[in-house]
């Protein structure tokens, strides 16, 4: 007579529900982070008086294509999405876009998972 399994410690399966909150909840997290850096790196350029001001004008999407942004997909993890917010940022910042064209680009380089995640937020 062969043995039946017992084991208790098999993972249920993953539905796409829970997998999508454990993305949101990444992204959460991430966006936590990068707004406490950033809080972080402003309160230390206010205390040395070296604030940068930029000009923001009209930049173009062929322009800020051209510093070679990286795509995100939503499967790279909390330290993929801050990745993605550095470079982001850096191409904008070399750009001098402003807050309208900010998200238009961005949301340009979601693919995958986050456009899916994107299309149905927006």
């Amino acid at each position: 007579m062969p043995l039946k399994r017992t084991s208790t410690s098999e993972a249920p399966a993953m539905t796409q529900s829970a997998i999508r909150k454990l993305v949101a909840d990444s992204v959460t997290v991430a966006l936590e982070a990068q707004a406490a850096t950033m809080e972080n790196a402003d309160n230390t350029n206010r205390n040395t008086g070296e604030r940068e001001t930029h000009v923001a004008r009209k930049c173009s999407y062929k322009e800020f294509m051209s510093y070679q942004p990286i795509n995100f997909k939503g499967t790279e993890g909390a330290v993929g999405l801050i990745r993605w917010f550095e470079r982001t940022e850096s191409v904008f910042s070399r750009n001098n876009c402003t807050e309208d064209c900010k998200v238009k680009f961005a949301t340009g380089t979601l693919i995958e998972e986050a456009l899916s995640w994107w299309n149905s937020f927006a």
